[in-house]
């Protein structure tokens, strides 16, 4: 997917403050991303390193193949794993806010 198509893709999904965000919506959208719903889908995706054990050995392994990917695809990536990562951690946050609202009777 070239930059141009996936930024009108966030665009069109989220606003263009991405005012429309949520972390419901977000993981949908790159769920969609990575099933290549969307018709301009990436046409090559990372494949993770088998011998990796470990997550920062997988991680290692992520980064350093990005490095060799033309800027536009690194961009890609790089921006759709930050969003999930980041919204991911606000779901984490509001699951707590809630819990202490509902505490669980024992």
């Amino acid at each position: 997917m070239n930059l141009r198509d996936f930024r009108q893709a966030v665009l069109d999904q989220f606003g263009p403050n991405l005012e429309h965000a949520t972390p419901a919506n977000v993981r949908e959208f790159l769920d969609q991303l990575q099933l290549g719903d969307y018709k301009a889908s990436p046409k090559k995706r990372i494949v993770i390193d088998e011998p990796q054990r470990t997550y920062e050995s997988i991680i290692k392994d992520f980064f350093a193949r990005l490095l060799t990917l033309p800027p536009e695809e690194s961009m890609v990536l790089l921006w759709t794993v930050a969003l999930d990562l980041s919204f991911a951690i606000i779901e984490s946050h509001d699951a707590e806010l809630l819990s202490s609202l509902f505490p669980v009777a024992e």
